[in-house]
């Protein structure tokens, strides 16, 4: 059997719950965001065949690896930090803190060798700046990366990476079904699972394709949008992206300002 990996976004934080909680840095998660993993765990069908846990070193994304996987985790599997698959926004909710100060937090649950002193600065020098050109090259790394570890763990690996519903879309390269309000077509704690669509693993885009009982699951007999559907719903996405990178850096020059005076 080829690898399988299984996208999951986070389960509700404090910054979901309203537009003034997007300016809280690193949010935890809600007691519904609590109780929205503990289903997840439930629901889960494949916990004996996971060989591998990931997330995005966000603090959100990682109690939910935590609180949703429970048996991986007690049976010893460490969470596997890979900075690359962190949220797209500016917003200070979308931050992470810093590296020490997660180290101290999570001890020996979480692996961060992956992860830079610099992995939080999305400056406009970084390659986390919220442009689509880098968010659609930090996907393509996330998936290289992913297929490396499958590749060295064998065909049976079977991998959960918990991350964000903005940068799913950029790692799945399916636009289909994203609310321009959310940010997203994910809900909460939801999960996708797929296969790299080249055996060989030669493809240099690493591209993934979602297996049939998850879209079913997901979609029912939903007819699939075409590529040109795709792609405008891409552009609109990128849009918005890029109007509320705008508003966002002209905030946080007005607070700036303020601070100064």
């Amino acid at each position: 059997m080829a690898p399988i990996i299984h996208l999951v976004r986070h389960a509700q934080g404090y910054h979901n719950l309203s537009v003034e909680n997007q300016w809280i840095r690193d949010p935890d998660l809600t007691d519904l965001g609590k109780q929205q993993c503990e289903e997840l765990n439930k629901q889960f069908p494949y916990h004996d065949k996971i060989t591998h846990l990931v997330a995005s070193p966000i603090r959100r994304t990682i109690f939910t690896c935590q609180f949703s996987f429970p048996q991986e985790v007690k049976a010893g599997k460490r969470i596997i930090a890979l900075q690359d698959a962190q949220e797209v926004s500016f917003f200070p909710c979308d931050i992470g803190t810093d590296l020490e100060p997660l180290k101290k937090e999570f001890g020996d649950l979480v692996d961060f060798q992956f992860v830079t002193e610099d992995w939080n600065k999305k400056g406009p020098d970084s390659k986390y700046f919220p442009e689509p050109q880098k968010l659609e090259a930090r996907s393509r790394t996330t998936r290289l990366w992913l297929r490396n570890l499958v590749k060295e763990a064998g065909d049976d690996a079977q991998v959960v990476l918990v991350t964000h519903g903005g940068i799913l879309h950029f790692i799945t390269e399916d636009w289909s079904g994203i609310e321009l309000g959310r940010g997203t077509g994910w809900k909460n704690t939801e999960y996708r699972s797929y296969q790299f669509i080249d055996k060989t693993g030669q493809d240099p885009n690493a591209s993934l394709q979602e297996l049939p009982e998850s879209r079913r699951r997901r979609q029912g007999s939903e007819i699939p949008l075409t590529q040109t559907e795709m792609a405008e719903m891409r552009a609109a996405y990128e849009s918005v992206l890029t109007r509320d990178l705008k508003e966002c850096m002209k905030k946080v020059a007005q607070l700036y300002a303020e601070a100064w005076k």
